[in-house]
């Protein structure tokens, strides 16, 4: 399952006080100040039993609040943007966009507490997970009654986001691997908007709204 998939449906051990303060600690400051960020990525989904089943590389760029656009490169190329209003799934290859309102998916996507560190414990809760291969690791639980995803692992090295790990219900795990981070580019205007490509089919239909960039509470 990409991340696509839980974009679309929407993002235990205990160690003692100080491991959480020092993995918390990066995510304040990784998040301080943070209004915008571009990187890469690669992403490696694997089965319940640890088996590789996909490997996919691309681009990521977030804007507070709620703006993103997640971009696959290979081996097959997705295009998903979150505009504010909603999100919009381009599957080039199948010459397929699908289009839903946002808010559904924006409160689980454990991406927007890099931007919205209020979110957090509001929506999340909040684990110290054990440090590893010089990882300092966070586990976010949704509160949400039907939660898109089990668990989703932050890791931090060197005050930045270095990892994601997300494991679905089925106990498939997402892993995510990030680089390249720049914080607070400059945007184009339209660098969060989406138009459907000519010849393209549209499933879904779009929220309709006024165009804001970007788009504030």
């Amino acid at each position: 399952m990409r991340f696509a998939a839980v974009l679309a449906a929407v993002l235990l051990a205990s160690l003692p006080g100080a491991a959480c303060a020092d993995a918390r600690a990066q995510l304040d400051a990784f998040a301080r100040g943070l209004d915008g960020l571009t990187g890469r990525f690669e992403q490696t989904v694997s089965d319940p039993s640890g088996k590789p089943l996909e490997t996919s590389t691309g681009t990521l760029a977030l804007q507070a609040p709620r703006q993103f656009r997640w971009v696959y490169e290979a081996p097959y190329a997705q295009v998903i943007v979150a505009d504010g209003l909603n999100v919009w799934i381009h599957d080039v290859d199948l010459e397929q966009v699908t289009v839903r309102g946002q808010s559904g998916a924006e409160s689980q996507s454990p991406l927007t507490v890099l931007t919205d560190l209020a979110m957090l414990d509001r929506d999340f809760k909040v684990t110290p997970r054990p440090d590893a291969d010089g990882v300092q690791w966070l586990r976010l639980e949704s509160k949400a009654e039907e939660p898109a995803f089990q668990s989703c692992d932050l890791g931090f090295a060197g005050n930045a986001l270095d990892r994601m790990v997300l494991t679905d219900h089925l106990g498939q795990r997402n892993e995510i691997r990030f680089s390249g981070w720049q914080r607070n580019p400059a945007f184009a205007a339209d660098a969060f908007a989406f138009s459907v490509p000519e010849g393209v089919d549209l499933v879904g239909e779009p929220v309709k709204g006024a165009e804001a960039f970007p788009i504030r509470d």
